[in-house]
C-alpha cells in the first residue's frame, strides 16, 4: 500500500498540521483497500486559531473596495484554473479520492473558476446604494459583509458547491473559515490552500476533519457570524439548531427529490435521452438536484422508457479514471446501502425493475462500491425510491394521465429544491414550472449540465433556507444598512 499524498490546515496564512498531529485516511470508493492519502484531523483549538485569524483580518478585507476584491478573485481564478498540468493532478486525485468519472471532475474544477469570475463582474453593480427621496428623512440602503463565515462543503461535489459560497463571501467583504466534508477532503483542501495563499493572512482558513468533532466548534462559535451549509436535513436541523444559540443567520442548501414532468408533446429526437440521462445519473446519481422522480405522460410512456433504458444500459460501470467509463462507484458504503435497500424494496414488491449498464471488470464491481443504474418502470408512489431522496442511481418512471396530475405527484413531497419540464412548448413549460413547488426549474434539461449559475439558486420546504449562485448568493452573505437623515442632508 502506498503512503499517498498527505494535506495540512491552513490557518492566518499558513499551511499547518492539526494542533495534536492527528491524521486520518481516505480510500479509493472504486479500490477500498487502495489508499490515496491522509488529511489534519483539526481539532477544536484548530477551530478556534481558525476563527480568531478570520476575525483578525476582517476589517482590512471588509475596508475594500468591490472592484478591489473583484481584482483579487480574478487572480484566484488564474492560480486555480491555467496551470493545466497541476489542473490535471488535482483533477485525478479528486477520482481517486471521490470516485467520480474524470471528465467530471475537470468540470469542478473549472467551474469553481468559472464562478469567481463571476463573482468578480459583480463589483459595479453592488457598489450601488439605494436611495430614497421621502419625508420625512433622505434614505440611504447599503449593505455590509456580517464578517466570519463558516462554509461547510459536501463530498459529492465540494470544488463546485465550494464556487457557490467561497466567491459569493469574498466578494461580500467576509473573510472565511471553510470545512470541506471528511469523505472528500484531499484534492478540496489542496485546492483551497492555492487560493487562500493568493490572498492576505487570515481571509480563507481551511480545517479538514471530523463533523462530529469540530462541526459543533465551528457553527457555534460566537465570532462566526453567518454559516451557509450543504448536505442532509438532519444535519442541516442540526445546524441550524447549533446556529440559533447565537442568534447567527444560516443558508441551508438540504436535500432534494426533483421531479421531471415529460408531457405528451415533448421532442425524444436527438440527444434527448442522453439528457434524461444525465439528469438522472450524472455523478451516479450524487446530486441533490439530480431528477430523482420521473413522471411521464401515459401516450409517451413506453417510448421513454425503451430509449432511456437503452441509454442507460450502454454506460460503462468502472474506475473514473479510465478513459471508458462513463459511471463511477459510489462514494461511501452507507450510501451504497442505502440504494442497494431500496432496490431490493422494489424487486420484493413485485415491481419491474432493471439494472443496467455494461460491467467489464466484475471484480473491480465486486470489491468497490458499485451499483448498476436501475431504472423502476410504473413505480408505485408508496416505495422509498419514489418517497426519498435516492441520492444514487435510480429512477422511479410513473405514467400521468393530466397535468394536474403530474403537478399533484410532483408536489406530494416534502421536498422541493429543483424540477423540470420537457416539452416543446415553451409556454406550457413555464405555465407548469410555475406550479411546481421547488426553487429551481429547468426546461427540457435537469442537473449541473443544464443550470445558469446567474439565477439563485435554493430550495422550498425541507429543501432549506436561503440562495446561493447569482448576485442573490453575494447579497445573502451581506446585512441591510439604512442610513437617514433629513430631507437634503444625505442626498
Amino acid at each position: 500500500m502506498s503512503a499517498g499524498i498527505e494535506t495540512q490546515l491552513f490557518i492566518n496564512g499558513r499551511s499547518v498540521p492539526a494542533s495534536d498531529r492527528g491524521t486520518y485516511e481516505i480510500f479509493n470508493p472504486a479500490r477500498p483497500t487502495e489508499l490515496v492519502g491522509r488529511a489534519a484531523a483539526g481539532t477544536p483549538d484548530d477551530v478556534e486559531a481558525a476563527v480568531t485569524a478570520a476575525h483578525r483580518a476582517f476589517p482590512d478585507w471588509a475596508a475594500l473596495s468591490y472592484e478591489e476584491r473583484g481584482e483579487m478573485l480574478l487572480k484566484v481564478a488564474a492560480a486555480i484554473t491555467q496551470d493545466m498540468d497541476e489542473v490535471e493532478d488535482r483533477a485525478r486525485l479528486f477520482t481517486r479520492e471521490h470516485g467520480k468519472i474524470l471528465r467530471e471532475t475537470r468540470l469542478e474544477i473549472g467551474r469553481l473558476g468559472e464562478r469567481f469570475v463571476q463573482c468578480a463582474g459583480y463589483a459595479e453593480r453592488l457598489e450601488q446604494d439605494e436611495i430614497i427621496r421621502a419625508a420625512p428623512n433622505d434614505t440611504i440602503i447599503t449593505r455590509q459583509p456580517r464578517g466570519v463565515a463558516a462554509l461547510v462543503v459536501p463530498w459529492n461535489w465540494p470544488l463546485a458547491i465550494l464556487g457557490a459560497k467561497l466567491p459569493q463571501a469574498l466578494m461580500a467583504g467576509n473573510t472565511v473559515v471553510v470545512k470541506p466534508s471528511a469523505n472528500s477532503a484531499l484534492a478540496p483542501a489542496m485546492t483551497l490552500h492555492r487560493i487562500a495563499e493568493m490572498l492576505p493572512p487570515g481571509v480563507v482558513n481551511i480545517v479538514t476533519g471530523s463533523a462530529s468533532r469540530i462541526g459543533d466548534a465551528l457553527i457555534g462559535h460566537p465570532l462566526v457570524r453567518y454559516v451557509n451549509f450543504t448536505g442532509s436535513v438532519d444535519v442541516g436541523r442540526h445546524v441550524m439548531k447549533v446556529a440559533s444559540e447565537n442568534i447567527t443567520p444560516v443558508t441551508l442548501e438540504l436535500g432534494g427529490n426533483d421531479a421531471g414532468i415529460v408531457c405528451h408533446d415533448v421532442d425524444l429526437s436527438g440527444d434527448a435521452f442522453e439528457r434524461l440521462y444525465r439528469a438522472a445519473f450524472m455523478s451516479t446519481g450524487q446530486i441533490c438536484y439530480a431528477m430523482k422522480r420521473l413522471y411521464v405522460h401515459k401516450s409517451r410512456f413506453d417510448e421513454v422508457a425503451d430509449g432511456l433504458r437503452a441509454v442507460v444500459d450502454a454506460q460503462v460501470i468502472g474506475d473514473g479514471l479510465l478513459p471508458e467509463t462513463t459511471m463511477g462507484p459510489m462514494n461511501n458504503p452507507k450510501q451504497l446501502k442505502t440504494v442497494t435497500d431500496m432496490i431490493k424494496e422494489a424487486r420484493a414488491a413485485g415491481q419491474d425493475v432493471h439494472e443496467l449498464g455494461q460491467v467489464p471488470d466484475q471484480a473491480l464491481y465486486e470489491e468497490g462500491f458499485f451499483q448498476r443504474p436501475a431504472l423502476i418502470f410504473n413505480a408505485d408512489p408508496s416505495l422509498s425510491a419514489v418517497r426519498e431522496e435516492q441520492f444514487g442511481p435510480v429512477l422511479p418512471l410513473i405514467p400521468f394521465e393530466t397535468e394536474d396530475e403530474a403537478i399533484a405527484l410532483a408536489n406530494d413531497d416534502p421536498f422541493g429544491l429543483a424540477s423540470s419540464v420537457w416539452t416543446t412548448d415553451t409556454d406550457r413549460a413555464v405555465a407548469l414550472a410555475r406550479r411546481i413547488e421547488a426553487g429551481y426549474s429547468f426546461v427540457n434539461a435537469h442537473g449541473p449540465s443544464a443550470m445558469d449559475n446567474n439565477g439563485p439558486f435554493g430550495g422550498f420546504k425541507k429543501s432549506g433556507i436561503g440562495r446561493n449562485f447569482g448576485y442573490e448568493g453575494v447579497t445573502q452573505f451581506q446585512g441591510l444598512h439604512s442610513i437617514a437623515g433629513g430631507p437634503g442632508t444625505l442626498v
